[in-house]
């Protein structure tokens, strides 16, 4: 007898070609069928979800669930987004995982530690040993690899390629946001950080930000972008639906902004790189701190966000309003020439970051014509496991895990997620509790120490892309 039966819905999963009205049934945390009319009789559990579309789990390639980030309601929020799996992207690795037995929501989680100055290393050029150093024990601790956060504070040129390298050779997941001392988070940015991979793989993250017109038009710079990613087919990468950005606001003793983006940000809407220019940008309503709400993340800016960034002495959360929509547009419907996608996963870069879009803006992209059921699906589900090396994620196959995504369309809202056939969430409650980390086998013994469950991915698998 199965354990549960979802009937009715609209199943879309591209990797079996299917859009269609199914009954999807679950066993021991598994798919056990999709069929049509599977008799009621035959579960311990039915649910009824006519009129409603069901996908594979939706799994966001771009989050943020460190405290330094907002809050440690993170998981909670992306549950309530419909997520089901997330790669955060930057940790801080032991916030993260001491926030999951507490907070966690029950969505599986793989979890970049970050690379960079002035956090986990001195200077913005570690020796070879130090990089050694930080990947081996990241990863022995629960990581499934390493970010540079080359934007906001960057490694010189040579240090980022050798950083990939040394990743690779540890048989580490590695990922960018593009940026060094020589070059910023932008066009130049990207086009240096393809050159420095040297062929080999790289997560380089949200391509939209390379994007928003700091060199030259924003239209000239999307069409390098997407250049650049059809002719090196060794980056993967996503983009981001939202057009609020991330980052941090805290200031240096001197006043000056620690990270770089803030002060790309701060420069692109005519403030000063300090203090003095946050202040101006919050009085202006540019800026919004994130704070904890109680029990999730929200925004604030004018005089009572600035009050609230001097009441924590900078050292808060921030977005700026900085991505423009034809990048979003064109970005997320580029494709190569044997119908795989150029920019292979949609995410929100959201997480305790209060932007998590993937259902509410990321629908629009169908109802505009922009994308189909199954290839939003695909960009959203399939593309994203088969990045982080999850073969048993991203489609409905039988045998698969029974990670579902079920939602309204009208509405653009979820409607209840399942994570290996337990309900997460349903009908605006979260059911879930805890997590599951995806790690390399180095961090199992780690992981499994601090009560929480793991996944074991090989990162050095290659990635096949989908043709939709």
């Amino acid at each position: 007898m199965w354990d549960l039966l979802l009937k009715g819905a609209m199943v879309v999963d591209p990797l079996n070609h299917l859009e269609a009205i199914r009954d999807v049934a679950i066993e021991n945390g598994v798919i056990a069928e999709v069929g049509i009319d599977l008799p009621a009789g035959s579960a311990r559990v039915v649910e009824d979800y006519s009129r409603r579309i069901l996908q594979p789990g939706i799994i966001d390639s771009h989050v943020h669930l460190g405290e330094m980030w907002g809050s440690p309601f993170g998981f909670r929020m992306l549950a309530m987004a419909g997520v089901t799996t997330c790669l955060d992207m930057a940790g801080p690795l032991d916030n993260v995982l001491k926030n999951i037995p507490t907070y966690g929501s029950g969505i599986n989680c793989a979890i970049l530690q970050f690379a960079s100055p002035p956090f986990t290393f001195k200077t913005n050029e570690p020796s070879k040993a130090e990089m050694d150093a930080l990947i081996d024990q990241s990863m022995k601790d629960g990581a499934l690899g390493v970010k540079l956060l080359g934007g906001h504070y960057p490694l010189k040129p040579a240090v980022s390629s050798l950083l990939i390298k040394t990743a690779l050779e540890h048989g580490a997941y590695i990922a960018w946001h593009a940026g060094t001392s020589e070059h910023g988070s932008n066009i130049e940015g990207m086009r240096e950080a393809i050159e420095l991979s040297k062929g080999n793989f790289l997560h380089l993250a949200h391509i939209n930000a390379y994007c928003r017109g700091a060199i030259r038009d924003e239209v000239d710079e999307t069409r390098e972008a997407i250049e650049l990613l059809l002719a090196n087919p060794n980056v993967h990468c996503e983009s981001y639906i939202s057009p609020r950005n991330g980052t941090r606001l805290s200031c240096y003793e001197n006043g000056e902004v620690q990270s770089k983006v803030t002060g790309n940000c701060l420069r692109r809407f005519g403030f000063s790189t300090d203090k003095a220019g946050i202040e101006a940008a919050f009085k202006a309503r540019k800026v919004w701190a994130v704070y904890d709400a109680g029990g999730y993340s929200d925004l604030m800016t004018g005089e009572e966000g600035l009050a609230f960034w001097k009441q924590h002495n900078t050292d808060v959360g921030g977005s700026f309003n900085v991505n423009p929509p034809l990048p979003r547009v064109w970005l997320a419907e580029a494709k190569r020439p044997d119908g795989s996608f150029v920019v292979d996963a949609l995410s929100t870069d959201g997480g305790c970051i209060p932007r998590n879009v993937l259902l509410s803006q990321g629908l629009s992209l169908v109802k505009l014509g922009i994308l189909t059921l199954s290839e939003y699906a695909a960009k959203t589900s399939l593309n994203a496991a088969r990045m982080l090396r999850l073969q048993n994620k991203g489609h409905l196959s039988v045998g698969a895990d029974a990670d579902i995504t079920i939602y309204d369309y009208d509405s653009q809202k979820p409607v209840a997620t399942f994570v290996r056939g337990k309900t997460v969430f349903k009908e605006g409650q979260v059911y879930g509790a805890g997590g599951t980390v995806i790690c390399t086998a180095q961090g199992v013994e780690a992981v499994k120490a601090k009560g929480i469950e793991a996944i074991v991915v090989d990162p050095g698998q290659p990635v096949e892309r989908f043709v939709v």
